[in-house]
């Protein structure tokens, strides 16, 4: 939140922060009230769009009153997913400048600020893609790729006196194994002022400090001669910017140096706290499909808090963490009702007999956020000031509570089905159970999941699920049998539970692929524009050239005698 941006040389300046909580006290008490207000915002701001004129015509929405202008506009505005955005969006990247979704000039086209004393330094472990000019001159890229190159990233650093601990030739480098290297060098160079660690998604900070455990030697090096590794680091703009900003510091580096060697002989528990000492916690988006990464961030982090971070997406953000004490697990996010005009689709699970396996959930009419019950499953709709007019967002979300009259959401899953052979539905939150369950048998070897995949296999006859695994360590083969039983009896679907008694299903298959399979995914990605800050490894994927990497990279193969 914007409170941040105003510190003093204890944190937040006192008067600012008061008046931010008043303020957020009073739109979460009058929820309903602001929702319709924010709608009002947005439709007299876009009124005149293409998009809007071929749906409310010539409707004078500024001589009504709020309610009746909420039920026009839910009632002649269809809801919308991407598919129908996609002309008016092409249209724009063609360099149409006509006022197709939003009154304002589109610039730029998207495929925080942190409380810390003055001074305090950020490690930071960010990373831009490529950006590009469409055919109508617009820049297009990824949202963080626009943020960390705009101005309002600088501002928000000048204003706070707290600093990435690397310039912007590391982040945008588009190398990203080389600006790990440099993030991890440049935090270590100013570990003693570095107040919290952070990242957009937990999987980079994981990734990163899987990356020290191989190159910590080097770093040492680097740190006490005050040089760049020319064998890691060859782009020039990035060696200049890193040369000009380190110089030799010897003492440091020994003191890494014995750190680490202890660490070594931990498996690297409490590598933050013992590296930067004054690191008050690290902070990420850590819910959803982040959860399985938890268990190595909190090995690397040793006593120091994981503060999940607020809940948003690149169309809009949604909700704030209130309760930034409370374990990642057990978050949730009070909705903002002036970020966007939020709707919720109530949906329920479908009953067994239904035999659909186009969706996973029955769905009713939206309701607006003041109607929403407690316990209830939604799926999120938002009208935003940008352009997006009753967008499905496809995040399924549960109300866990209130704070005064606005809800506190709880992440469930995405809406896509994920994993389906015949009438069988399960989610990325299904597949996330039955891999915890499979791999507690692992974790009582000692050994570690790295990382993990699926991929419905309907080619072969009869189709069956393929969970892909990289582990550290090493496991007996009745282990890993024992675990592909146990995932494959925790699927508890029926559809899925009758067709494996009846064989319309196979057995589900196990892989275990050779460590650095998922290093080679995210490389796959990356080389095709996707920006590491923004990467987050498919729990599903039927993109066959990542199941070729996969198949490629598969060492041993077990498959399950449940149902036998």
């Amino acid at each position: 939140m914007e409170a941040a941006n105003n510190t003093n040389g204890n944190g937040y300046g006192n008067n600012y922060e008061c008046d931010i909580i008043r303020w957020f006290e009073y739109i979460s008490e009058n929820a309903g009230e602001v929702q319709r207000e924010t709608l009002r915002r947005i439709l007299e701001q876009n009124y005149d769009v293409e998009y809007l004129k071929k749906r409310l015509g010539d409707t004078k929405i500024q001589d009504m009153d709020a309610c009746e202008m909420e039920t026009l506009y839910t009632s002649l505005v269809p809801l919308a997913s991407h598919a129908d955005l996609e002309p008016y969006i092409q249209r724009i990247a063609d360099g149409d400048t006509a006022s197709l979704l939003t009154q304002e000039p589109i610039t730029k086209l998207s495929l925080r600020v942190y409380p810390i004393r003055e001074g305090g330094r950020i490690l930071e472990f960010i990373y831009s893609s490529k950006q590009f000019k469409t055919k109508g001159g617009l820049t297009a890229g990824t949202a963080t790729t626009h943020y960390y190159a705009s101005e309002e990233f600088k501002i928000k650093q000048e204003k706070t006196k707290s600093f990435t601990c690397s310039p912007e030739e590391v982040i945008s480098s588009g190398e990203y194994k080389q600006s790990t290297y440099c993030h991890l060098l440049l935090g270590l160079f100013f570990s003693d002022q570095v107040e919290f660690i952070t990242s957009t998604f937990a999987y980079s900070i994981v990734q990163a400090f899987t990356a020290f455990e191989e190159c910590w030697q080097d770093i040492c090096i680097d740190v006490r001669e005050g040089s760049l590794s020319s064998s890691r680091i060859t782009l020039p703009k990035m060696r200049k910017a890193v040369l000009d900003t380190i110089s030799p510091k010897p003492y440091l580096a020994s003191k890494i140096e014995v750190a680490c060697k202890k660490l070594e002989s931990l498996d690297w528990f409490g590598l933050v706290p013992k590296l930067w000492p004054n690191a008050k916690y690290v902070y990420s988006i850590m819910t959803g499909s982040m959860q399985h990464y938890l268990k190595k961030l909190r090995h690397y982090a040793g006593d120091l808090p994981l503060v999940s971070a607020d809940y948003g997406s690149t169309e809009s953000w949604i909700g704030v963490n209130v309760d930034p004490s409370l374990p990642p697990e057990d978050v949730t996010f009070a909705v903002i009702p002036t970020f966007s005009y939020f709707e919720f689709i109530p949906i329920h699970r479908r009953k067994q007999d239904c035999n659909s396996a186009i969706d996973d959930f029955i769905e009713d009419e939206p309701v607006p956020l003041s109607q929403v019950k407690l316990g209830q499953e939604y799926e999120i709709v938002l009208t935003s000031f940008t352009g997006l007019y009753r967008y499905r967002l496809g995040d399924v979300v549960e109300v866990a509570g209130f704070h005064k009259g606005t809800p506190k959401l709880n992440f469930v899953c995405r809406r896509k089905l994920i994993l389906t052979v015949n009438i069988d539905k399960n989610t990325e939150k299904d597949l996330q159970l039955v891999v915890d369950r499979g791999s507690q048998l692992l974790n009582k070897t000692g050994a570690e999941l790295v990382d993990f995949t699926s991929h419905a296999d309907i080619v072969n006859q009869p189709g069956h699920y393929i969970i892909y695994w990289e582990i550290k360590g090493d496991v007996e083969e009745g282990v890993l049998n024992q675990c592909c039983h146990e995932m494959d009896v925790s699927f508890v679907d029926p559809g899925y539970v009758v067709s494996r008694r009846t064989n319309s299903i196979g057995p589900l298959e196990l892989c275990i692929v050779k460590r650095g399979a998922f290093r080679m995914i995210l490389d796959y990605f990356v080389g095709n524009g996707a920006a590491l800050s923004q990467f987050k490894t498919p729990r599903c994927t039927s993109n066959q050239v990542l199941v070729r990497i996969l198949n490629d990279w598969t060492i041993k193969r077990f498959h399950s005698t449940a149902y036998c």
